[in-house]
């Protein structure tokens, strides 16, 4: 008996042992501020993430740390400033930056939760590279499928771990694809803990919507179309987690990688996509899981992308990376509820390959001279506008009435961009007035804090310059050096 009672007793512990938490990322890509109802979106609704929001926590003061793509990515995988995991430009095989991505050496949530036998599925844009060794099985995950780029880029092709499945790619079935993978994805792991990062093409340009969401009769509204089609699939991942019973044991976080371009919303914000006013940053972020997170709650406090990192691996009893600086936090204390207060005493924000913006409390510092963003272009300008990676038929299939580019969400008036404005972010989320002459003891107390962490901010920093030479890639394989040129040059 006493040898077995050692058995009998681990037995037990096994038994009554709680089931790990799973975790789900859902992250759009180019979606405003303003472009869920619950955050004030005026062109259609989104339910499913409304509910979402009513049942969990939603935040009004949600960041990302650079204004666009793949560094924003690299983030939120991390934990860490573009700085630190040095991927600060977007790899683009049409540009000729196919030599950048997610250094091997940074460890991802993927790779963090592996060694507590975590399941791990990355489905969707990955722009982390997409080369060998940038891949997202060479970070942690399990299983991949979708584009390695953006939507926009050639050659666009569908991906299923190191092979490509499907080229030319029809755009209008990608946000279902992906939600039928994710479910599949669920089902087949509902009996083990998981990692799903799901991150949408959409709404980033082109636009495309299934038939079931594609209003034709609407030509100019396809933005909404795609919006409704995304919120649709929050509502059916959602769903089967309630049908599976895996509601309670799972933490969905929902955000944007940016702020919107053509055709979206910002609620009022100033700029857009790559800008760092808050119209490039300033996201939606909402958490979701019953019996967890506090449901009906409207939070104030600052947070970002960045906090998805410690958030996931401290409510899953992983240690954090070694040797890694992570500037993100747990957010768990907020999310049950548990305090009001967050986190962060400062979060800070890139544009290009330096740090740009420090916001604290209520106020907000361009230390260096904010970026505006995307350009709004007058009526006539649009018109005579050609979008070089437009819709084509061929090799990129999706609707051809795009968003134009006088299409602008976000605010352009206000001061003229200079180093050293000062925004009281509670009064003026619009970023009309600087107050810097009136408040300079918070423009030194925001600049020292800048300061301290642009100090650390290395010299080199991956960005390299896009080649002349590249016209246009071949599809069809995982390789990108068999270039197209026009006829009359062969």
């Amino acid at each position: 008996m006493r040898r077995l009672l050692p058995l009998l007793l681990a037995a037990a512990a096994v038994l009554t042992a709680q089931p790990k938490t799973n975790f789900i990322i859902l992250f759009a890509d180019d979606l405003g501020y303003g472009d869920l109802s619950s955050y004030g979106a005026t062109a259609h609704q989104t339910p499913h993430l409304d509910r979402m929001a009513s049942e969990g926590v939603r935040f009004t003061d949600f960041y990302v740390p650079m204004p666009f793509c793949a560094p924003s990515r690299a983030s939120i995988l991390t934990g860490r400033y573009p700085f630190r995991h040095t991927l600060v430009a977007n790899p683009s095989p049409d540009a000729g930056k196919n030599d950048i991505g997610l250094p091997p050496e940074e460890v991802t949530i993927a790779e963090a939760l592996k060694p507590l036998g975590y399941a791990t599925s990355a489905i969707g844009k990955w722009h982390l590279g997409h080369v060998d060794q940038y891949l997202p099985r060479r970070q942690g995950f399990d299983e991949y499928y979708g584009i390695l780029y953006s939507n926009d880029m050639r050659p666009v092709q569908l991906v299923e771990n190191e092979r490509v499945v499907e080229y030319p790619v029809v755009q209008s079935k990608l946000t279902q694809e992906y939600t039928r993978r994710a479910i599949d994805f669920i089902e087949r792991n509902r009996e083990k803990p998981f990692f799903l990062y799901l991150p949408h093409a959409m709404p980033h340009k082109p636009l495309a919507a299934s038939e079931d969401f594609y209003t034709p009769e609407t030509p100019g509204d396809l933005y909404s179309d795609a919006v409704r089609e995304l919120d649709w699939s929050v509502g059916e991942i959602l769903a089967a987690l309630r049908r599976l019973g895996l509601a309670e044991r799972t933490l969905v976080l929902f955000s944007s990688d940016n702020g919107p371009t053509y055709g979206g919303e910002t609620a009022g914000l100033r700029g857009r996509k790559s800008s760092s006013f808050d119209g490039g940053l300033r996201v939606p972020g909402i958490a979701w899981q019953p019996g967890t997170v506090s449901p009906g709650r409207v939070s104030g406090a600052l947070a970002g992308t960045i906090d998805f990192l410690p958030t996931i691996l401290t409510a899953a009893g992983a240690p954090p990376p070694q040797g890694k600086t992570i500037d993100g936090k747990d957010l768990g204390p907020l999310l049950r509820g548990e305090t009001d207060q967050g986190p962060h005493e400062a979060i800070f924000a890139m544009a290009g390959d330096q740090l740009r913006m420090v916001r604290s409390g209520r106020w907000k510092l361009h230390v260096r001279t904010p970026r505006p963003g995307f350009r709004c272009m007058s009526d006539a300008e649009a018109a005579e506008w050609v979008d070089p990676r437009a819709p084509d038929g061929v090799t990129i299939i999706a609707p051809f009435e795009q968003a134009r580019p006088n299409q602008c969400p976000g605010l352009d008036e206000g001061p003229e961009p200079k180093p050293l404005m000062l925004f009281d972010m509670e009064s003026d989320k619009g970023e009309q007035a600087d107050v810097a002459a009136e408040h300079p003891e918070v423009v030194a107390r925001l600049k020292d804090l800048f300061e301290t962490l642009d100090a650390e901010a290395p010299a080199a920093v991956q960005n390299p310059s896009p080649r002349p030479d590249i016209l246009r890639l071949k599809g069809g394989e995982l390789r990108y050096d068999r270039v197209i040129r026009p006829q009359r040059e062969k």
